[in-house]
């Protein structure tokens, strides 16, 4: 039996959401650390990540969930550091997406 081969290609909304991300950080001078900055680079350049780094942006997500997401900076108000950070990893569909992934891996793997 042939496994497929799990697509690692970064989709464009996860790219989109990481340029946001990189722009408001640039723009209130806040939000995630260096190493969330450098993944948004990395998703906001597309192609394809690795297995260890679409795993590396699955782990973000449940640990900063309940950060302030809701305030996005809609309506002249800021946005929190924690929507920004959310963003630099892909924002919802970076979730959706990583955690898609890693299961696939994880099933390729048993």
């Amino acid at each position: 039996m042939t496994t497929k081969a799990v697509d690692l290609s970064i989709p464009k909304q996860v790219q989109h959401n990481a340029e946001h991300g990189l722009k408001l950080r640039d723009e209130h001078g806040f939000g995630g650390t260096e190493v969330g900055e450098h993944m948004a680079e990395q998703l906001a350049a597309g192609g394809s990540l690795s297995e260890q780094e679409v795993r590396h942006v699955a782990q973000y997500f449940p640990r900063h969930s309940h950060d302030n997401l809701k305030q996005t900076g809609k309506d002249g108000e800021k946005p929190s550091r924690g929507y920004i950070a959310w963003l630099l990893w892909g924002g919802d569909e970076g979730r959706r997406w990583s955690e898609k992934v890693v299961a696939q891996l994880d099933q390729q793997d048993d």
